[in-house]
C-alpha cells in the first residue's frame, strides 16, 4: 500500500510538472490562464452548433466568457479575451470550410485549414469589440454589464452579416433551436429575429453565471429562472393540409468529385429523372431538383461551341424537352442550373440560377443568385490573387455575377415561389421579396463540399428563416441534407446525407406574416437598443 501511494504521488508530481510546463510555454506566447481559458471556451461554445448540438456547453462557455471579461483588469485585456474566444469559436465552428479545398485540384488541401484560421482571425474581431464595449460600460460584473454585452452582441452579429459582403454563418442564437420536431426557444425569432435570439442566448448564459455568483439570493433566483427557460419544451407539429400543392423533392446523392465530370452527366440525369416520376399521372405538382441539378445550358441563343463540354454535347431545346418528359404532365420543375452572360460572342460571366421548366419543356421563368460566396463563386481581387496561383473553389474560369435580390415568381397553379440558392438562406431578413410575399421558399443547395459539419449547420439556418418569415422552406440538395421545413421551422420530412431519395407530399401552408416578416432586422436592433439603455440606466444608478 505504501509503495502504491508513493507511486501515485510520483505520478501526480509528474503530471503537475507537465501542467506547469504547458502553462509556462503558453505564457511565453502571451497565453496566460485567462487568455487560454477564453480560447478554449470559444472552441467549446462551437460544440453547441450542429452536428453536435451540445447547446448547454455553448451557454456555459459564454457564461465563462462573461465572467472573464467582467474581471479583466483593462480595456486591452477585455478586447484580447473576446478576440481569443472568437478565434477558438470560429475555427472549430467553421472547420467545414477546409473540406472544400479537398475538391480543388489547383490548390493544396492543407490550404483549407489556413483559410479556416484566417477567416477566424477576422471573425474574432466581432466578439472582441463586444467584450471591449461591455467592459467599458461597467468595468465589472454588475447589472449594467450583462445587458450591455447582450445588446452589443446583437449589433455585432447584424454588422457581421453585411460588412464586406457579410458572413452570417452560425449566429449564437441558433443553439436555442430545438430538434427536427420542435422549435425550442427559437420560436422567439418570429418576433425578434435571429440576432435578437442571440441576445437571448447571452442573457441565458449570464443567468447561468448568476447561479454560481456568491451573495444575494435574488441573483440565484434569476439564474434559476434562466436555466428553466432553457428547458422549455419543444412545440409540436401541426397536421398537414391535404388541399395544398403537391411536391416531389429529389436528392440524387451525387458526389462532389463526379458532379462536374462530363463523363457522368448522362448517368446523373437518369438517376435524378428516375427519382422524379409522378405518383399520380397528371397531378399538379412542383418537382424540386438541387443546385447544380442540370449541367446543360437550358437557354438558347449562346454561341454553338458553348453547348459542347468535352465528351458531352447538348442542344438546349432537347435538354428542356427531356426535363419535361422526366417530370410528366401537370408538373413544373424547379432546378438549379447555370446561365451565361454573353458579350461580343464570348461568355464573360455566369449566373447561378433556378430555372423553371414545364411538362412541354418550356421555360417558365427563373431566378439568379444574388448573394454570392467570395472565393467560392468569384475571385475577389482577381488582379492580385490570380498571378499568385489562387483560384475560386467552384469549377470553371468565369466569375459568377449576382442577380437583383429576392424575387417571388408567380407560377399560377404551381404557386408563388420565393428563391434562395444555397448560401443565401443564411442571411436573416434578406430572403423574401418585400413587394410580394411568396407561398414558400425554395432553397436548392450543393452541400457536398462541406463535410460532416456544414450540411446540418446549413439546414439549421434554413429552419430559422422559416420561423422568422412564417414560410415553409423546400430544401433540395445534391447529397444531403434535403428537407421539407414547415412555417414553424419543424422538419416534416428529410433525406439523410449520402442517401439517394425523394420526398412526396403537400407543401406546408404559410402563416400570416410574422412581426419579423413585417419589420425585419429593425426589431432585433430595437431590442439591442433597449438592452443598452437598461445598461446605461443601471450604470448611472450605481454611480450615485
Amino acid at each position: 500500500m505504501a509503495l502504491s501511494r508513493t507511486a501515485s504521488s510520483a505520478q501526480s508530481g509528474e503530471r503537475g510538472v507537465v501542467v506547469q510546463r504547458l502553462i509556462a510555454n503558453a505564457k511565453r506566447f502571451g497565453l496566460d490562464k485567462p487568455r487560454l481559458t477564453a480560447f478554449v471556451a470559444g472552441a467549446v461554445a462551437a460544440c453547441g452548433f450542429e452536428p453536435l448540438h451540445w447547446w448547454p456547453l455553448t451557454l456555459l462557455a459564454a457564461a465563462l466568457l462573461l465572467r472573464l471579461v467582467a474581471d479583466a483588469g483593462s480595456a486591452r485585456g477585455a478586447l484580447g479575451l473576446g478576440w481569443l474566444f472568437g478565434l477558438g469559436h470560429f475555427t472549430l465552428g467553421n472547420n467545414w470550410i477546409a473540406t472544400a479545398f479537398t475538391y480543388q485540384a489547383d490548390m493544396p488541401a492543407w490550404l483549407g485549414w489556413i483559410a479556416v484560421v484566417l477567416i477566424a482571425l477576422y471573425l474574432a474581431i466581432y466578439p472582441a469589440l463586444v467584450a471591449l464595449g461591455a467592459w467599458l460600460a461597467s468595468r465589472r460584473w454588475n447589472t449594467a454589464f450583462l445587458p450591455a454585452f447582450a445588446g452589443l452582441w446583437i449589433i455585432a452579429e447584424w454588422v457581421r452579416a453585411w460588412l464586406f459582403t457579410g458572413f452570417a454563418w452560425n449566429p449564437l442564437g441558433i443553439v436555442l433551436l430545438g430538434g427536427f420536431d420542435g422549435q425550442g426557444l427559437a420560436f422567439l425569432a418570429q418576433w425578434i429575429g435571429t440576432y435578437g435570439l442571440s441576445g437571448i442566448a447571452v442573457l441565458l448564459a449570464g443567468g447561468l453565471g448568476l447561479l454560481v455568483r456568491p451573495g444575494n439570493s435574488r441573483w440565484r433566483i434569476a439564474g434559476a429562472v434562466a436555466a428553466a427557460l432553457m428547458l422549455l419544451p419543444a412545440r409540436g407539429m401541426a397536421p398537414p393540409r391535404q388541399d395544398a400543392l403537391a411536391y416531389t423533392l429529389v436528392q440524387p446523392d451525387i458526389s462532389q468529385d463526379r458532379l462536374n465530370d462530363p463523363a457522368y452527366y448522362e448517368a446523373h440525369f437518369r438517376k435524378t429523372a428516375n427519382l422524379s416520376t409522378p405518383l399520380r399521372p397528371g397531378q399538379t405538382r412542383v418537382v424540386f431538383w438541387p443546385e447544380s441539378g442540370v449541367p446543360d445550358y437550358l437557354r438558347s441563343g449562346y454561341p454553338e461551341w458553348l453547348y459542347v463540354d468535352g465528351t458531352y454535347a447538348s442542344d438546349p431545346a432537347l435538354a428542356r424537352m427531356r426535363l419535361g418528359q422526366a417530370i410528366g404532365p401537370g408538373s413544373l420543375l424547379l432546378t438549379g442550373a447555370v446561365d451565361l452572360k454573353i458579350h461580343d460572342g464570348q461568355a464573360v460571366a455566369a449566373y447561378n440560377v433556378v430555372t423553371a421548366v414545364d411538362e412541354r419543356g418550356f421555360l417558365r421563368g427563373g431566378y439568379a443568385k444574388a448573394h454570392l460566396v467570395p472565393y467560392g463563386e468569384y475571385l475577389a481581387l482577381r488582379w492580385l490573387l490570380e498571378p499568385l496561383g489562387a483560384t475560386r473553389l467552384v469549377a470553371g474560369m468565369l466569375d459568377f455575377h449576382p442577380g437583383p435580390g429576392p424575387r417571388t415568381l408567380d407560377f399560377g397553379a404551381w404557386g408563388q415561389a420565393g428563391m434562395q440558392i444555397c448560401y443565401e438562406i443564411i442571411f436573416s431578413g434578406q430572403v423574401v421579396d418585400p413587394a410580394r410575399r411568396p407561398d414558400y421558399i425554395f432553397n436548392p443547395s450543393n452541400d457536398a463540399w462541406f463535410g460532416a459539419w456544414g450540411p446540418p449547420q446549413h439546414l439549421a439556418q434554413a429552419r430559422l428563416r422559416a420561423i422568422e418569415e412564417g414560410l415553409p422552406v423546400m430544401r433540395s440538395t445534391t447529397n444531403g441534407i434535403s428537407a421539407v421545413i414547415d412555417a414553424n421551422g419543424i422538419v416534416r420530412q428529410h433525406v439523410a446525407r449520402h442517401v439517394p431519395g425523394r420526398l412526396d407530399g403537400f407543401i406546408p401552408p404559410a402563416k400570416a406574416p410574422t412581426l419579423f416578416a413585417r419589420f425585419g432586422n429593425s426589431l432585433p436592433l430595437a431590442f439591442a437598443m433597449v438592452l443598452l439603455m437598461l445598461s446605461l440606466v443601471a450604470s448611472r444608478r450605481q454611480q450615485r
